[in-house]
């Protein structure tokens, strides 16, 4: 018998009693990095919350499906006090957004690429679920954009975003034109391809490809970034995340406005998107020797320490 299953079979004292488990579909390994996951969680004695569409794409082990309650993921905030994501970034992000309001917090496991979120590895699963269920990990609080489009006097949208809301021209290629407010104070004019507005945890996603800064993780604060604007003294700006924006379009064209890449909304013109933080941040929980600098060098190949 090997270590991991070794450890497998000895229980411990968990901080955690239900636990969510959700996966990102058609991954190679998914499968069998699911059984091992259910495994070592039956064995400790805790319920298990398997999202219902990994059934539907074959993720599950018919064997392991006796030992999960399948539940609805729009559910698994009302229903557990930790999610497991298996997966990358993306599947986190979409989790993230609906598990917010509950404040329950997320482990992510990568599935062979390190990820901003996701950093615990799919070899050390075991040994780093074991410390982190017993208090043996490092929180982190991110925050969210909530972002609402208002239209003719309503509100017509509300959404969620972790990484950030971007406003951008459609497929017929115009620029868009809008105003932009902060605390009610008219900020610039701007003409260009549309604006990116970006939490630190988006800062090293689209906004870093727009030439946006990088913001510290736990720091409380958004940015905005333009993407091609006309003039060149349109510059990415980093204000408190207790400021509330308000972006006025005055030529829409068929521009829309993305939520973290995977959910969008088409605008009009005289349409108002109104951006501030959400009331509730999400819960992150590293392994406790988690560096986001050194995260960063490996995600954004930045040269090694010489001395």
């Amino acid at each position: 018998m090997n270590n991991v299953h070794k450890a497998a079979l000895m229980k411990m004292k968990s901080q955690f009693k239900n636990i969510g488990i959700v996966t990102r579909p058609q991954t190679p390994n998914i499968r069998d990095t699911l059984h091992t996951l259910v495994v070592f969680l039956v064995k400790q004695g805790l319920d298990i919350y398997l999202d219902e569409a990994s059934v539907e794409d074959g993720t599950v082990d018919p064997d392991d499906l006796q030992h999960c309650q399948l539940i609805n993921k729009n559910l698994l905030g009302k229903t557990c006090d930790l999610v497991i994501v298996l997966g990358g970034d993306g599947t986190f992000l979409s989790i993230a957004r609906k598990l917010a309001p509950y404040r329950v917090p997320m482990i992510g496991i990568n599935q062979g690429h390190l990820g901003f979120l996701t950093q615990v590895p799919r070899e050390g699963m075991i040994e780093g679920l074991r410390g982190m269920f017993t208090g043996k990990y490092l929180p982190e609080d991110r925050i969210l954009l909530e972002t609402s489009l208002e239209r003719n006097g309503e509100i017509v949208r509300t959404s969620l975003a972790l990484n950030d809301m971007v406003l951008s021209r459609g497929g017929a290629g115009q620029m868009i034109e809008f105003e932009v407010f902060i605390n009610r104070q008219f900020v610039y004019t701007q003409r260009s391809d549309g604006l990116i507005v970006s939490t630190p945890t988006g800062s090293t996603a689209y906004s870093l490809a727009a030439g946006g800064p990088i913001l510290q993780a736990s720091l409380r604060a958004f940015t905005l970034v333009p993407i091609c604007p006309q003039s060149m003294t349109n510059r990415p700006i980093a204000v408190a995340d207790t400021c509330e924006i308000e972006i006025l379009i005055t030529k829409a064209g068929d521009a829309r406005v993305h939520f973290d890449g995977q959910s969008y909304v088409d605008i009009m013109s005289m349409d108002k998107i109104q951006i501030r933080r959400y009331r509730h941040s999400l819960r992150v929980l590293h392994p406790t020797d988690y560096q986001y600098y050194k995260t960063l060098r490996q995600k954004l190949h930045w040269g090694e320490q010489l001395v």
